[in-house]
């Protein structure tokens, strides 16, 4: 079994598991693209590894990123992208990311922050209270 993503105009319609076989067997086949469950921003991970694993085997790598509905298929770059969630951010067209103008802040407790994209900038979760995390 593996993952496909229906593409109509660009746009990843659904993602299904199914077998090579069925999907050959479906009147629009040549909408349906392979992807990988373990792919983002270029690299294969190994199946649930935490902390994450890259495979040894990275032909296992299918176009960047595994898809979901509304996303983009890129068919020059053979690559599925995010829509963008912030107008600030700049996509990254090597893993095919979007990346914030703003590095993250470097005490690694991203629960702890929201982007705000008027200002460009991570700012503190706060409390109900006022107070911040």
């Amino acid at each position: 079994m593996a993952h496909f993503a229906q593409v109509i105009d660009d746009i990843v319609e659904q993602v299904i598991v199914a077998e090579q076989d069925f999907i050959d067997g479906l009147p629009d086949s040549s909408n349906w693209i392979q992807c990988s469950y373990n792919t983002r921003g270029g690299i294969h991970y190994v199946a649930d590894s935490d902390p994450k694993t890259a495979s040894a085997d990275q032909s296992k790598a299918l176009r960047k990123n595994f898809p979901g509905i509304g996303w983009q298929y890129d068919s020059v770059n053979d690559a599925f992208v995010a829509p963008q969630a912030f107008s600030t951010w700049v996509l990254n067209t090597t893993t095919f990311l979007w990346e914030p103008p703003v590095p993250f802040p470097d005490d690694y407790k991203p629960h702890l922050y929201r982007y705000d994209d008027s200002t460009s900038s991570f700012v503190s979760i706060e409390y109900d209270d006022g107070g911040t995390y």
